[in-house]
């Protein structure tokens, strides 16, 4: 039997909409939880990790750990308790360098354990929030609970592919609760979005 799914789908018109949505999400996490962040380069996804990190009031900035891998920062829950975010971007990690019939999810944890990330993302203690960047392929082993958000960036009329991504635009963002630890939290998602 799979794992029960939420999902809703929105628009974000603009960088400090994307912001208020990370913060919204924060309102909404408990110690232990798990948030998957998922697009393309310049999608928002930073931008959406410092709205959560601001909702969480942690005691630095919230920037792309792209050269250090994880981030450790601490701030606190909706309810007051501390909490340690760990932010990870896993873009790097694996690298593309897969033998034929090499389990690519496996050698992903295999180095996540080498950089001494695996218990803390595979079971997150109480005190703990893990946000990862570019985890989609490691989804289904790292939380069977948890909150998967993907941002997309349509492209419209008189947009280029062929430039570099900019800030500006929308974006359409989905957020998938994985299980049902998140069943009443999209409920509540929903209603903070649509007020």
């Amino acid at each position: 039997m799979g794992a029960e799914i939420d999902e809703m789908r929105l628009s974000v018109p603009e960088s400090p909409d994307m912001q208020e949505l990370g913060g919204m999400v924060a309102d909404c996490l408990r110690g232990g939880d798990v948030v998957l962040l998922s697009g393309p380069l310049g999608a928002g996804k930073t931008t959406f990790a410092q709205g959560l990190g601001k909702g969480l009031e942690v005691d630095g900035s919230v920037v792309s750990p792209t050269f250090t891998i994880a981030r450790e920062l601490h701030g606190r829950l909706n309810e007051g308790r501390p909490v340690n975010l760990i932010h990870v971007d896993a873009y790097r990690l694996g690298g593309d360098g897969y033998g034929p019939g090499e389990d690519s999810v496996n050698r992903l944890l295999d180095e996540l354990e080498s950089l001494g990330l695996d218990e803390e993302l595979e079971e997150p203690g109480q005190e703990t929030v893990v946000l990862m960047e570019w985890g989609e392929q490691m989804a289904s082993v790292l939380a069977n609970q948890r909150l998967e958000v993907i941002i997309d960036r349509p492209l419209e009329g008189g947009v280029n592919p062929d430039q570099p991504p900019t800030s500006l635009g929308k974006r359409e963002v989905t957020l998938r609760g994985v299980g049902s630890s998140w069943k009443s939290r999209m409920r509540s998602l929903r209603k903070a979005v649509q007020a």
